[in-house]
């Protein structure tokens, strides 16, 4: 059984590539090839554009594929959704589509486009919130580089944007969100119907997923004394609580009588915590100053929960 996965080509590649490494796959493309290797025989990846991923998956070119949600809204294409995954080019959160012109024009809302003319990749859902919103506008396809096209060629964009950086760089002035999107896992209707395949897909989106819940977090361990645990556990925040183990000497066997007596109440504790990277800047000297020591810090690669 080989399952046949669509990986986008282009910003998405990247850390796209880096998703499915800390979810387990050991992915790389070289040179000019379209066929990343991968160290599963039963996946054979495949690099394509993002916009036409949904397409191959819904004609069943490939069984599944890693792409927007919003280009299987503007294909209006029929696949199975498996997985939402939140991330993008730069950032661990959704992007936008928005209605953008230039600082000092005249379109202050969606109703001021009638008669107007717009630019964008994104042409039938742009067409589709022209008509929700009762305007007619020309909306024409644009190549790239949409951002320079107004005022001169086109009185607006739609645009997709992670932090509208761009968009001011350009002296453009957001009007709108047209939708926003998430990359997303999908499979073609008839892999997902097949037995293998769908355990297949099932299981690389509860690693994918795991791979992002465990993105922006770190583990932290730590030793402490007794009498400091209450102090430290006060301040540690954790994805349900921390834990907290004693600690035994070299010499404590378990079936000696001093194992016993420390095993109820023993002087040193262990510590571990899950918690957010950024934290650990400000939490680290607050734990030593409570008592912590021997302080660890390590990534993680997945979290599933």
């Amino acid at each position: 059984m080989i399952v046949k996965l669509g990986v986008p080509k282009g910003s998405l590649q990247e850390s796209t590539f880096h998703l499915l490494r800390k979810a387990g796959y050991r992915i790389s493309a070289s040179g000019r090839s379209y066929y990343p290797t991968v160290d599963d025989p039963e996946l054979r990846p495949m690099l394509i554009r993002a916009q036409e991923i949904a397409r191959y998956v819904e004609e069943g070119v490939l069984d599944a594929g890693i792409t927007g949600k919003d280009w299987v809204e503007e294909n209006e294409s029929d696949v199975v959704e498996v997985a939402s995954l939140v991330y993008a080019k730069q950032e661990l959160r959704p992007v936008r589509w928005v209605l953008a012109v230039p600082e000092d024009s005249g379109i202050h809302s969606v109703k001021d486009l009638q008669g107007k003319r717009i630019a964008t990749e994104l042409v039938q859902a742009t067409r589709r919130y022209l008509e929700r919103n009762g305007v007619k506008a020309e909306v024409e396809f644009s190549w790239g580089a949409t951002e320079v096209k107004v005022p001169d060629l086109v009185d607006a964009i739609v645009e997709l944007t992670e932090t509208g950086s761009s968009l001011r760089a350009n002296k453009l002035r957001i009007v709108d969100e047209v939708m926003h999107s998430t990359t997303v896992l999908i499979a073609n209707q008839s892999a997902w119907e097949d037995a293998g395949k769908r355990r297949k897909i099932e299981n690389m989106a509860l690693l994918l997923h795991g791979a992002l819940q465990a993105e922006a977090l770190v583990g932290l361990k730590m030793n402490c004394r007794r009498e400091d645990v209450s102090a430290i556990v006060e301040i540690l925040p954790a994805l349900s609580k921390p834990t907290v183990s004693p600690l035994f000497g070299k010499d404590e066997w378990i079936f000696s009588e001093k194992f016993w007596e420390e095993h109820r109440c023993p002087s040193m504790f262990a510590l571990e915590v899950v918690l957010e990277e950024r934290q650990v800047r400000e939490m680290i000297p607050e734990l030593k100053r409570r008592g912590a020591e021997g302080i660890i810090e390590y990534p993680l690669n997945k979290i599933i929960q």
